[in-house]
Parts: C-alpha cells; sequence; structure tokens
C-alpha cells in the first residue's frame, strides 16, 4: 500500500479535524493541532473496531483514493479516547483555571 503526499497531508487534515471535533465532545481537553491529530488518528483506530466488536452497523464511510474510513465512528472513537485521557489527567469536566 503506498500513499502519495497529498493523501498523506489530506488524511492528516481529517484526522486533526476528527481529533478537534472529539476532543470538543469530549469537553474541550487541552492541546493544539498537534494533539487533535494525534487523537483524531486513534480515534479512527478505537472507534470504528469498538463499533465492529460490538456488530454495529456501518455508516457511510468517507473515502481517500480507495482507502475508506468511518468518520463518525472515528469522532465517536476520538471523543472515547479524549474522555479517558481528560480524566487520566485529573482534572474534572468543565473546570477551567480561573472558574470557581
Amino acid at each position: 500500500m503506498t500513499i502519495s503526499l497529498p493523501e498523506l497531508l489530506l488524511m492528516i487534515l481529517i484526522a486533526a479535524v476528527v481529533g478537534a471535533l472529539g476532543r470538543q465532545i469530549a469537553g474541550g481537553t487541552r492541546g493544539g493541532l498537534l494533539t487533535s491529530t494525534v487523537v483524531g488518528f486513534i480515534g479512527a483506530m478505537l472507534g470504528p473496531w469498538i463499533a465492529h466488536e460490538l456488530h454495529l452497523p456501518e455508516p457511510p464511510v468517507g473515502r481517500v483514493d480507495g482507502h475508506s474510513f468511518a468518520i463518525l465512528w472515528s469522532i465517536l472513537g476520538a471523543a472515547l479516547f479524549g474522555s479517558l485521557v481528560h480524566m487520566a489527567s485529573g482534572r474534572r469536566f468543565g473546570r477551567r483555571r480561573g472558574w470557581a
């Protein structure tokens, strides 16, 4: 399997968007573009795997040059991973610096 540079950049962009959406669903975890991209890639592996294990139907998938990915499951996987990281960090949901 070979991936060209434009395909790789598009996949990184999609992972960043998926990760940012997942992080917002999870409660707005800390981090920037790199964090969103990593969370998006992990969500893209975690979400579809969980959906497959639970025998959930596969929603419409996106395609990048013949490579398919389930966007909905990836976003949910990123949200789950973001929630786990958020809980592991010991910070409470909804609490930010400067708030009571």
